[in-house]
C-alpha cells in the first residue's frame, strides 16, 4: 500500500492561478504565485468580497486524541472533497503544519491517503515562509527589549519581570530555560530567558486573529513584554517595535491558497497549537472563504474540549463567526483505547473496551450540543479492520443520543468516500437549528472563566491556582484585562490535565501553575498540569526517517 507522501507525489496537480480564477472567479492580479501550485491572495483584494453573502461554516472536531489517531485533518479534507463531489461549492480552511511535530512525532499534517492537500512536502516544510516571518517578528521584539536595556533602559524595564520569550519552530527542550547576554558588558545585561515553539507564540495568535493589516499592527503594539519595578506594564508600542514587526508580517498575513488531490481549493494559513494556543486557522482565511464558497469546512485542533472550545470562545467570539454545525471525528481503535485497550497487550482491544470508550465520544457530543449550541454529526473514520458489530455499537450509541452517525472512507476513496457525510452536513445546514454560544460572558472574572471551562467542559471537581498565578490573575483583573477570554493550555490526551486519565473522567483537579497575558492577541493563557510551551523530541523522532535523494525527492513525511 502506498504511503501518504507516495500518493501525493504521484498526483497530477493543477496550476493554482488558472484553477483559482476558474473556480473562485478571482482576477489574476489578486493572486501572488509561490511557484506553480501555491499562491497568496492579496489583502488589497479582500474588500471587494465584502458584499457577498456568507456560506455555511462547518467545524470539524474530534474525540480526545490517542496514539492510534483519529484523522481529523484527513476528514476535513475528505469532507471538503465530498461536498464538491456531490455538486456543492465548498472550500477548506486548515492550519499550516509546524516543523516541531513534523520532525517529532507526527511526521506531517496535510491529511492522509486520498484526502490530502498538496503540494504535501511544501506545506509540511517551509511552505510560503509564514512561520519564518512570525519567528523573526517575535525575535525582533526580543532583541529590541535587550537592546533598549543595554542602551540605558529609558522605560525602566525590570529585567526580573520580562515576560517576552524567544521562539523557534522546532521541538528543542534544551532551550526551555536559558540565560542570555553572557560574555561581558558588550553583550548586554545577563538575564533568565527561554524559548517557546513558534506555534505557541503570541505573534502567531495575533496573525490568526487579526482582521486587517491595521488591526495586526494595533495588536502587535498592544503586546505586553513585561513591566517596570512598580509593575507598570510595558508594551511593544513603547519600544517602537510594532511598525517593524508588522512590516515583517505584511506578506504572511495574506492567506495561502493550495488544492486537494481532487483539485478543490483550500486556504492553509496560520498554525497555533490547540493544546497551548487557540488552535484555529486565521480569521482572514475563514472570512474570505465564506465569501467565496457556499460551504466552508474548517478544523480546530485536538479534541472538542480544546479546539472546539477555543474556536467558539476565542475565534468566533472575536470574529463574529456563526458555524452551522460540527462534525465529531472518531475511530473504532481510538475509542477502544479510551476504553482501556493497549497495543502492547494483545486481546485488549475488545468490544467491551469499545463500549467503555464510547463515554469519551458521549462527553464531546454533550459539550458540543449543550455548551457550544451546535448540531453535531459523528463521523466514523473507517479502517479495514473495523467489524460490522463494532460499527453497529457506535451507531446505536449515537442514535440513543439523537445524533446522526456516518461512516466515511475518504482515506481510501477521497471525496466519494465522504459523499454520505457531505449529504448529512448539507441536510443539517439546510435544516438550521445552530445557536452558536459562548461558554461564559465577557464580564465574568478571569479566574471564574477558567473555572467555567474546567467544570462545564472538563467536568473537573476543583481548580487549584498556584499562588503566583492567582495573584497575577487578580492584578490583570484590576488593570482592566478582565474582559478578555481565556485560553487553557493542557494535555490534549485527556479531559483532565493528567494525560493518563482516558475516557470521560470526572471530579479531577485542574492545577493552574502559570498564567500569561497575551494583550495583543486579546486573551489570557492558563498553563495547567505539566504542559510545556516548548515540546521535546521523542526517543525516535520522525526526523530520523525523513530524507531527500539526489533528484530532490523527499521521503519519510507522512
Amino acid at each position: 500500500m502506498p504511503t501518504d507522501i507516495e500518493i501525493a507525489q504521484a498526483a497530477t496537480l493543477q496550476k493554482i492561478l488558472p484553477l483559482a480564477q476558474r473556480t473562485l472567479d478571482l482576477p489574476e492580479e489578486a493572486l501572488s504565485p509561490y511557484g506553480h501550485y501555491k499562491a497568496k491572495l492579496g489583502l488589497e483584494h479582500l474588500p471587494a468580497l465584502s458584499g457577498r453573502k456568507n456560506g455555511h461554516l462547518i467545524l470539524v472536531t474530534a474525540i480526545s486524541p490517542t496514539p492510534p489517531g483519529e484523522g481529523k485533518t484527513t476528514t476535513t479534507v475528505g469532507l471538503g472533497d465530498g461536498l464538491n463531489h456531490i455538486g456543492k461549492k465548498a472550500m477548506i480552511c486548515l492550519r499550516e503544519p509546524s516543523l516541531g511535530p513534523c520532525f517529532g512525532m507526527k511526521g506531517g499534517a496535510a491529511g492522509g491517503g486520498r484526502a490530502q492537500i498538496v503540494p504535501m512536502e511544501d506545506i509540511n516544510l517551509h511552505f510560503t515562509g509564514d512561520f519564518h516571518a512570525i519567528a523573526l517578528a517575535n525575535n525582533l521584539l526580543a532583541a529590541l527589549i535587550d537592546n533598549h536595556i543595554h542602551h540605558g533602559n529609558a522605560l525602566g524595564i525590570d529585567v526580573r519581570r520580562i515576560s517576552w520569550r524567544r521562539v523557534v519552530d522546532m521541538n528543542d527542550r534544551a532551550l526551555r530555560d536559558i540565560t542570555v547576554a553572557l560574555g561581558g558588558p558588550g553583550n548586554g545585561y545577563p538575564r533568565q530567558d527561554g524559548f517557546d515553539i513558534v506555534v505557541a507564540s503570541e505573534v502567531m495568535a495575533i496573525l490568526c486573529l487579526a482582521t486587517s493589516l491595521e488591526d495586526l499592527k494595533r495588536r502587535l503594539g498592544n503586546i505586553v513584554i513585561g513591566s517596570t519595578a512598580d509593575k507598570r506594564p510595558v508594551t511593544a508600542r513603547e519600544l517602537k517595535a510594532d511598525g517593524a514587526m508588522a512590516a515583517l508580517l505584511k506578506d504572511a498575513l495574506a492567506p495561502n491558497l493550495v488544492q486537494t488531490l481532487e483539485g478543490n481549493l483550500a486556504f492553509v494559513h496560520g498554525g497555533p497549537f490547540a493544546n497551548i494556543a487557540h488552535g484555529c486557522n486565521s480569521v482572514i482565511a475563514t472570512q474570505t472563504a465564506l465569501k467565496l464558497a457556499d460551504y466552508v469546512v474548517t478544523e480546530a485542533g485536538f479534541g472538542a474540549d480544546l479546539g472546539a472550545e477555543k474556536f467558539m470562545d476565542i475565534k468566533c467570539r472575536k470574529a463574529g463567526l456563526q458555524p452551522s454545525c460540527a462534525v465529531i471525528v472518531a475511530t473504532v481503535r481510538a475509542l477502544k483505547y479510551h476504553g482501556g485497550a493497549d497495543a502492547k497487550k494483545p486481546g485488549s482491544d475488545t468490544l467491551q473496551a469499545l463500549e467503555i470508550g464510547l463515554a469519551n465520544l458521549g462527553r464531546h457530543i454533550e459539550n458540543v450540543h449543550q455548551h457550544y449550541g451546535l448540531p453535531a454529526i459523528v463521523s466514523i473514520n473507517r479502517f479495514d479492520a473495523d467489524t460490522a458489530e463494532e460499527i453497529a455499537l457506535i451507531e446505536a450509541y449515537c442514535q440513543a443520543r439523537g445524533v446522526r452517525c456516518v461512516l466515511a472512507t475518504h482515506w481510501a476513496e477521497g471525496g466519494a468516500g465522504a459523499a454520505e457525510l457531505a449529504r448529512a452536513v448539507v441536510a443539517q445546514c439546510e435544516q438550521g437549528g445552530a445557536c452558536a454560544a459562548s461558554l461564559y460572558e465577557d464580564a465574568l472574572p478571569l479566574a471564574d472563566k477558567i473555572r467555567a471551562i474546567a467544570s462545564k467542559v472538563y467536568r473537573a471537581g476543583e481548580v487549584v491556582f498556584e499562588p503566583k498565578a492567582d495573584a497575577q490573575l487578580q492584578d490583570w483583573q484590576n488593570a482592566g484585562w478582565g474582559q478578555l477570554p481565556v485560553c487553557i493550555a493542557k494535555t490534549q490526551y485527556s479531559f483532565s490535565s493528567d494525560a493518563s486519565l482516558r475516557g470521560a473522567p470526572e471530579g479531577h483537579v485542574l492545577r493552574v501553575r502559570e498564567v500569561r497575558l497575551a494583550a495583543g492577541a486579546e486573551f489570557v493563557v492558563a498553563i495547567c498540569g505539566d504542559i510545556m510551551t516548548m515540546p521535546g523530541l521523542p526517543k525516535v523522532p520522525s526526523a530520523e526517517r525523513i530524507d531527500v535523494d539526489a533528484q530532490g525527492r523527499i521521503s519519510g513525511l507522512f
